[in-house]
């Protein structure tokens, strides 16, 4: 028996010595839903004061909508451009709007637009904890405003992104 104890020690021993310094689970922040809902309802409220009527969309780390909202009278088309200038974001890490510049210089970011639900229209903002982008968030149906709408939703909440 304390052969056979001794063959099954080895080979754990090997195992753990065997398995990669990376093989842990990865730990990280997420998105909560009332933060999701704060971002948003702050951003169409910053909206609403401007005059615009808008729709907004907050996506978690994966790019699935955790909150979407569209305020009376906003245009049917806002949810939509929304939650895609939201994944945008969200996947590149970059606004939207830097999303559209960089169109110019890297070409590869014209043909990404043929990517399912991305979108080169500004609007779009990541959400960052450091340098960590655990959501993304979309507004549209204020032209010319729709970034700095997102913006009065995230500073709601900029505290808690640490």
């Amino acid at each position: 028996m304390s052969a056979t104890f001794n063959r099954l020690a080895f080979a754990a021993l090997a195992c753990v010595i065997a398995a990669p310094a990376s093989a842990q689970l990865i730990q990280r922040k997420d998105l909560s839903y009332a933060m999701a809902k704060t971002i948003a309802e702050n951003a169409l409220a910053d909206c609403k004061a401007r005059g615009y009527a808008v729709s907004v969309v907050v996506v978690d780390r994966g790019g699935d909508t955790m909150v979407a909202l569209r305020a009376d009278d906003a245009g049917p088309h806002t949810m939509e451009n929304a939650r895609r200038k939201a994944y945008t974001a969200r996947t590149f890490r970059m606004t939207t709007e830097e999303f559209v510049k960089r169109m110019e210089t890297e070409p590869v970011r014209r043909q990404q637009t043929t990517l399912p639900h991305v979108i080169a229209i500004g609007g779009g903002v990541p959400i960052k904890v450091g340098n960590d982008v655990i959501g993304g968030v979309g507004l549209s149906g204020s032209p010319g405003v729709d970034e700095p709408c997102v913006n009065a939703g995230i500073d709601k909440v900029k505290d808690q992104l640490q």
